[in-house]
């Protein structure tokens, strides 16, 4: 692995970090007070994500996307990681899973993403199911050439803004040496199709101006057309298109983690107490020290886990170790800089707080820390078995 960048890599960390600083972050105020991203500024934000290039950067340019590989893209998006999430996911990447459609399929869903002129939204969390997606209670009947779907999702994010879901659902169960478990099959739903229900989900202090949803399905019909991949193969195209996304979190969580450090450094230098700057205090200094430290072996895990992507070698136990590494020390380094802020760490004039409150969510969605360490112990496990 060379831990030099090239300097198409430096130019667009550079360009994105001025993108974020320049057209995000003045914003983040207005948005937390909100808890909304105003439609202009939505459409602002969009259109010059698209003119620097940055819109759609993970899919190949053959299909009109920046065609980024794997290690370029994770420092992307380390960089937009920095600011408030509902802003930074205006530069949209579209989930990778829409490149299992076909040619036909494209045309409708696929290529309007990667323009800019349609976006998805992934579902799969259920309110009794959670984890476990072979607990999915939402379920997909034959019907002719039809499919009938009824069911409920939720915590599905931004699917307020979303025109279509990918939708996933169980057709049909297998025997199998542990009993019965379900198929389950991936579908294109649009919005507008009878019999679907998009409401407004839970409130959360995390990530203010993103929000998660809730899907309902009754008796909602779509034509076999729409059926993504193969049928009852639902969890092969998930494993397959899918796995980038812990990346992604891991990655985002650097950065965030980066931003807290950099606001907490800067305060520990300049706030003084008993006549020095509190970062002279071992207290404070020794916070510093650990928080670039964790900062630096996360960021390892995650270049290493997307550098191994590229060469076709990544593991599901990379991106689970990034993930859970990552997205933890976020969380001590968030609560680290609420420490040296005190008071003012608490907060929203300043940028901690919202730091420290959005760290939290990291660690539960995409897969929770209980679930990474799932797959990496049973991966270690596996080769003392006998």
């Amino acid at each position: 692995m060379d831990f030099a960048l090239t300097t198409e890599q430096e130019l667009i960390v550079e360009s994105t970090r001025r993108f974020v600083e320049d057209e995000c972050m003045p914003h983040e105020p207005e948005v937390e007070r909100q808890d909304a991203v105003p439609a202009e500024l939505q459409r602002q934000i969009r259109a010059k994500a698209i003119e620097n290039g940055f819109y759609a950067a993970n899919m190949p340019e053959a299909l009109g996307g920046g065609g980024l590989d794997t290690l370029t893209l994770t420092l992307m998006e380390r960089e937009l990681g920095k600011t408030n999430f509902a802003l930074q996911a205006l530069v949209h990447r579209p989930s990778n899973i829409l490149r299992a459609c076909t040619d036909a399929q494209a045309e409708h869903y696929l290529y309007p993403v990667i323009r800019g002129e349609r976006m998805e939204c992934v579902a799969m969390t259920e309110p009794n199911a959670g984890s476990d997606l072979r607990g999915m209670e939402t379920t997909a009947v034959r019907d002719g050439d039809d499919w009938v779907i009824n069911g409920t999702k939720h915590f599905i994010s931004h699917a307020d803004l979303a025109d279509f879901t990918v939708l996933f659902a169980a057709t049909g169960a297998e025997e199998t040496p542990r009993g019965k478990r379900k198929k389950i099959t991936t579908f294109l739903v649009d919005h507008d199709t009878p019999g679907m229900e998009v409401r407004p989900g839970y409130n959360s202090p995390c990530h203010r101006g993103y929000h998660n949803s809730i899907l309902n399905f009754d008796d909602c019909r779509v034509p076999n057309s729409r059926v993504l991949g193969e049928i009852d193969q639902g969890f092969e195209v998930a494993n397959t298109w899918l796995a980038p996304a812990r990346l992604t979190v891991a990655i985002q969580s650097v950065g965030r983690a980066q931003r807290a450090l950099a606001l907490a450094a800067d305060w520990a230098a300049n706030r003084k107490q008993f006549g020095q700057p509190v970062g002279r205090f071992q207290g404070t200094s020794f916070k510093i020290a650990d928080m670039a430290t964790e900062i630096e072996a996360a960021e390892m895990l995650c270049l290493r886990a997307a550098w191994r992507h590229d060469q076709g070698t990544m593991t599901d136990t990379d991106a689970a170790m990034a993930k859970l590494y990552a997205t933890e020390a976020l969380g001590r380094v968030a609560d680290h800089a609420v420490q040296i802020f005190g008071g003012m760490g608490l907060v929203d004039e300043t940028p901690v707080e919202r730091l420290w409150r959005d760290a939290r969510l990291e660690r539960i969605w995409d897969g929770t820390s209980e679930i990474q360490r799932h797959v990496i112990s049973r991966a270690i496990l596996r080769d003392y078995e006998q």
